[in-house]
């Protein structure tokens, strides 16, 4: 089902008091005061996951996600987390290729597939990350990069199990660079991701799947790309670590 979703991605920040401090700041205001209809994911250190399910858990619209998973269901993986892992101490979700995973530790499509698989049958929801680099986005390899991404990391579901699938497009050259794809950038690519799911899977599934806008998402500019047609939220980075930042965020949508 298509929704509107904040997902916030704090990355590898915060200690255990700003950790606890954040999600406490939001998961109050959200419970208590929050009247719109978006759902909030809160991508956590994996250190972490315990804590914020302990304070997050039991209110109603707010999810927690791992920040990567292992793709083999347990094993001599010394430093990994199993999707089991994951999903035993209270998360929902977990992203899936994000393009610091592609980029600083070479996860290939082929790889977050497996990925997406284990998370699948552990009952998790993927939150699947595609993207350009800059240079591809000059050498006009944009919307390949696109197709390639979605087609050989999740084209191979069958439908329903596509259909449980989050996509967020997170141009990397947007990614805490400060600089952000125009919302015209932005729509043209969420609309050409929806178009190939529909190739894919039918108009039904493609109206279906949210479609997430990752890349220097802020206060000043979440409205204007939150109201585009195709975009469904945000995957926020850097503004996710600020209480006041992601609560503005969250009202945008």
């Amino acid at each position: 089902m298509r929704k509107k979703i904040a997902a916030g991605n704090w990355k590898m920040n915060l200690l255990v008091d700003e950790a606890t401090s954040l999600a406490s700041a939001i998961t109050e205001w959200y419970s208590k005061q929050y009247q719109g209809e978006a759902e909030v994911i809160l991508a956590v250190p994996a250190p972490y996951l315990s804590l914020v399910h302990a304070i997050i858990g039991g209110h109603k619209g707010i999810y927690l996600a791992g920040q990567n998973v292992h793709q083999e269901a347990s094993g001599a993986y010394t430093g990994e987390n199993s999707a089991a892992m994951i999903a035993g101490v209270g998360a929902t979700h977990c992203l899936v290729g994000h393009s610091e995973r592609r980029q600083y530790f070479g996860e290939d499509n082929a790889l977050l597939a497996k990925k997406i698989d284990r998370l699948l049958a552990t009952g998790l929801v993927p939150i699947y990350c595609i993207g350009e680099s800059l240079q591809q986005r000059e050498a006009g390899q944009t919307l390949e990069v696109i197709r390639s991404q979605l087609s050989e990391g999740a084209f191979h579901l069958p439908a329903d199990a596509f259909g449980q699938l989050i996509v967020a497009y997170e141009p990397v050259w947007a990614i805490g660079t400060g600089v952000t794809a125009t919302p015209e950038q932005a729509q043209e690519v969420h609309a050409y991701i929806r178009s190939l799911i529909e190739g894919q899977y039918g108009p039904s599934v493609a109206a279906n799947t949210s479609v997430l806008y990752g890349g220097s998402v802020k206060p000043a500019n979440a409205a204007a790309l939150f109201a585009q047609p195709d975009i469904d939220g945000g995957l926020v980075g850097g503004a996710s670590l600020k209480a006041p930042d992601f609560i503005q965020i969250i009202q945008a949508l």
